[in-house]
């Protein structure tokens, strides 16, 4: 799998995220919440893997030559 989320994109999910997990645990129980709660961790796990399956599906990228490279696997 490989990334298609560049640095700047990467920062604003993450930021994202974090806000939507506020907002989160300030929302009364029920349907918004469980979206808001959805809309978090996809944010967030899609910040850290540095992918998106949109952005898969749409066959677009915003990583350029410039962004920080992943780590090797081993």
């Amino acid at each position: 799998m490989t990334q298609n989320l560049g640095d700047a994109d990467r920062t604003l999910r993450m930021m994202a995220g974090a806000i939507l997990g506020v907002i989160f645990f300030n929302l009364p129980h029920g349907t918004v919440g469980v979206v808001v709660g959805i809309a978090c961790i996809i944010a967030l796990v899609s910040s850290l893997t540095g992918w998106s399956l949109l952005y898969f599906l749409l066959r677009v990228s915003t990583r350029s030559e410039k962004d920080a490279k992943p780590l090797a696997g081993g």
